[in-house]
């Protein structure tokens, strides 16, 4: 991965979202077919994206799994369409083989929303490829991790299991500083969980990883403003953003990426003058 993802960078880099799917809960579908994904994905990469987060299986609340042949039937096709961007390409998969068959066709970046938990087989191949990985939190497995989240302390519990993610990658032989974090916004949490979530993104830096935000077009966001269809919570979604670049998110995951862009431009200019 290029040197530019680094722990402490003040400006997050972008990574756009490609979902290959036919369910996904904000464009489900409307990219499903290779030639759109790889379309989606160039204009993304012309918006600004520092990174393109290619996944194949929708983690959305009450998605089914599917198997490894059918991820890699629609992932594969869309890096290596991809690859001659000269972005990051990240590949968005709990299963170890899908990685695999990623990294070949030209991955450079593992994002695991089970934190490299689903597949017993995920930690060595990380250790063994030397790429960088996002660990991610979620109360269960998506089937089910909206069924009635609860929580003593979210914050507390969230970073207890990001430690421990942590600590079990570095003893598989990851580096921490190939290791991102993610608390995992809706990802079995409830309103108040999401915002006190992000309000706590000091905290997970402070876990000596880069932190990785992803609440783009969230149902959080949509009931807090209204707006019940994912497309339009945009303006929402770019206002998280700029929150979570201040509270120090290295990475933002967004669907949107030209409006992201352009909102952080505005905040690095008026952040960086000096009159």
């Amino acid at each position: 991965m290029r040197e530019t993802v680094q722990t402490g960078r003040k400006h997050p880099r972008i990574m756009g979202i490609v979902n290959v799917t036919p369910d996904s809960f904000s464009d489900g579908g409307k990219h499903f077919s290779a030639g759109a994904a790889i379309r989606h994905a160039r204009k993304l990469a012309a918006n600004g994206a520092d990174i393109l987060d290619i996944g194949g299986e929708s983690t959305r609340p009450g998605a089914d799994a599917i198997s490894v042949d059918e991820e890699c039937s629609r992932v594969i096709p869309v890096i290596e369409g991809c690859r001659d961007l000269g972005l990051d390409i990240s590949i968005d998969s709990r299963k170890k083989d899908v990685m695999a068959a990623a990294v070949t066709a030209g991955a450079t970046f593992i994002n695991d929303v089970s934190a490299l938990s689903y597949d017993p087989n995920s930690l060595d191949f990380i250790a063994q490829s030397g790429l960088p990985v996002c660990l991610m939190h979620s109360l269960a497995d998506p089937k089910t991790m909206q069924d009635n989240p609860t929580y003593e302390d979210v914050v507390a519990e969230v970073t207890a299991y990001l430690k421990d993610r942590i600590a079990r990658c570095e003893a598989a032989g990851i580096a921490r500083e190939k290791i991102i974090v993610d608390p995992g916004i809706g990802f079995g949490k409830t309103i108040d969980h999401n915002l006190a979530l992000i309000k706590a993104l000091p905290t997970f830096r402070a876990l000596g990883c880069d932190v990785l935000l992803g609440a783009s077009r969230k149902s959080f966001i949509g009931r807090i403003t209204g707006e019940s269809e994912a497309e339009n919570r945009v303006f929402g979604s770019v206002a998280v953003a700029l929150y979570g670049a201040q509270a120090g998110a290295d990475i933002l995951r967004v669907h949107d990426v030209l409006e992201t862009r352009q909102a952080l431009q505005m905040w690095q200019a008026i952040d960086n003058a000096s009159f």
